[in-house]
């Protein structure tokens, strides 16, 4: 499987490609370089993330899990960049349980492109994280897309 490292502000990343679409975002450098297209869009798309150039990814995805976790992931992608959802609205959604929301947040294998990190707890509370420094990079990504759209990050209308 083909594989592309790249440096960020959250420490290196690395993009996995499976028949011509990203199948996983990972924290920490891969053993297997292949720049490919697609990765090195992926890697391209990252970088003017992290650098405020752009809020949303329009890359190819096929994430691996169960169809449950699929439906949680496409709802996350519809999540406009700058906004949050808590795990219950998520949950009215798909048809489920916050909880259940809350454990396929945390296996998206895809964080940052598939965004997680804009799903909160109810009242507004940062929620979990699975990333690396969990809610420190969670409020790291937040803040980054509010600065990116000229705004400050708010968090169940309170500010942060």
């Amino acid at each position: 499987m083909p594989q592309l490292s790249l440096h960020s502000p959250l420490g290196e990343l690395t993009l996995s490609e499976e028949d011509g679409a990203i199948v996983a975002l990972d924290w920490g450098r891969g053993a297997d370089q292949e720049a490919t297209p697609l990765l090195k869009e992926g890697r391209d798309q990252l970088h003017d993330y992290f650098d405020g150039k752009r809020v949303s990814f329009q890359l190819p995805l096929a994430p691996h899990g169960t169809a449950f976790q699929r439906r949680v992931w496409d709802a996350l992608c519809r999540i406009p960049a700058g906004e949050t959802r808590t795990y219950g609205d998520i949950a009215r959604e798909v048809s489920s349980a916050a909880r259940a929301v809350g454990q396929a947040n945390g296996a998206n294998p895809i964080p940052i492109i598939i965004p997680c990190h804009r799903v909160l707890a109810s009242g507004g509370g940062i929620g979990g994280y699975s990333g690396l420094n969990g809610t420190v990079t969670k409020l790291f990504l937040l803040e980054l897309e509010a600065r990116a759209l000229n705004r400050p990050f708010t968090a169940g209308g309170t500010l942060l």
